[in-house]
């Protein structure tokens, strides 16, 4: 058992963006102190920080300083570099732990994990030479979805393999670095599961999320999802399964496929609080950014019980393309709640913000949050 972290200490968080915003809301609501590390400045958990250092990740000196004026650090995007992680350990206490951060951040590390772990991914052939690509294409046929080992994220690092001469101009296409072809899946839906875990083992999780997306781009999140009870369920169990065998102390969300006869297949680990998640900052007792304190403080985990169904849509910069957003038209909904992240510039496929609506049937909150979106830019909330 790890020594409980009260409030009026001081939590470091390495990354800057709205996920440590609303992470920091949270934490300032418990009475908490938060500085944040990263290279930028004036950042979305910066404007809400105590403290907002700006310095490379890879300045170690800059980072175990850091570290050493607060009680405990976690992280708020996967990809902060292990190193950095490790630097920040020989100050203070990593949660979820630098250990956790290597394998997830890394797809082939990720999906040996799984496997190992007797859980289901999708087919999947690790990539580093020509032959190995022209191998890996033979046995999973096209299209297959070729991605970048490290680093990718929305969509970022990937892209899809429509026929065997296309192959070379796909890995060319990522930088021919060390990469994963995976088999393409023709599912029905995307679910995800953010799941809590406390040092004592303890588990919570806010039940299946269905997940749209456009661009690859998380675009809408609707919870609970809409799929059998035995699916979701199997989720969860699997989730559990996952944060147990890491040893996760914080938030982690497992991303999955669910087939068209109804088999689950894990896509992706992220070991933090997660966009599909960000609805139950209104729609449940305790949110994902409040579970995410608790656990790496030391302190019992809060209930998950929804207050209504949720659903939430992304505001990404390109609504920006004519102006700026018709605000009032989304508020004009009494069941939507409007979150800003506070970032300067807004840019096609940049998270801006979201919208959560809420309603006692699930499929009425996801047609109020579609048209409160809609109305962003039509100037009207009709």
């Amino acid at each position: 058992m790890i020594q409980p972290i009260l409030p009026g200490a001081t939590i470091g968080v390495l990354g800057s963006g709205q996920l440590g915003r609303m992470f920091a809301l949270a934490a300032r609501r418990m009475g908490y102190r938060v500085h944040t590390f990263s290279p930028d400045q004036d950042t979305p958990t910066g404007q809400i920080a105590d403290v907002e250092v700006m310095a490379p990740y890879d300045d170690l000196d800059a980072v175990r300083k850091f570290a050493s004026n607060v009680k405990v650090v976690t992280f708020e995007f996967e990809n902060v570099p292990t190193e950095t992680a490790k630097a920040a350990a020989s100050a203070a206490p990593v949660r979820p732990s630098g250990a956790i951060l290597h394998t997830t951040q890394q797809r082939i590390r990720e999906k040996a994990f799984l496997r190992n772990a007797g859980l289901p991914t999708t087919p999947y052939r690790e990539i580093r030479t020509v032959e190995d690509l022209e191998g890996a294409v033979a046995e999973l046929g096209c299209p297959s979805i070729l991605k970048t080992a490290a680093f990718g994220y929305d969509g970022k690092g990937q892209v899809r393999v429509e026929s065997p001469d296309r192959a070379l101009e796909a890995w060319s296409a990522i930088g021919r670095q060390e990469a994963v072809l995976e088999a393409f899946i023709d599912f029905e839906r995307e679910i995800s599961v953010v799941a809590v875990r406390a040092d004592d083992g303890s588990f919570v999780h806010y039940g299946a999320i269905e997940n749209q997306h456009s661009r690859h781009i998380l675009d809408v999140s609707i919870a609970p999802a809409r799929v059998p009870a035995a699916v979701a369920n199997q989720a969860v169990e699997m989730s559990r399964c996952v944060l147990d065998q890491l040893g996760v102390v914080g938030v982690l969300c497992v991303e999955f496929f669910v087939t068209r006869d109804g088999r689950l297949m894990i896509n992706e680990l992220a070991p933090r609080p997660h966009n599909s998640g960000h609805l139950t900052v209104d729609a449940c007792v305790t949110s994902q950014f409040e579970q995410q304190l608790r656990a790496v403080c030391g302190l019992p985990l809060g209930s998950t019980a929804m207050h209504r169904p949720a659903t939430m849509a992304n505001i990404l910069g390109d609504l920006w393309q004519s102006g700026e957003p018709d605000w009032a038209a989304a508020c004009a909904f009494p069941d939507v709640k409007l979150h800003l992240y506070g970032k300067l510039e807004p840019r096609a496929g940049r998270k801006m913000g979201h919208l959560t609506a809420l309603n006692h049937d699930a499929e009425a909150a996801y047609q109020t949050v579609v048209r409160a979106r809609r109305g962003l830019t039509r100037n009207d909330a009709g």
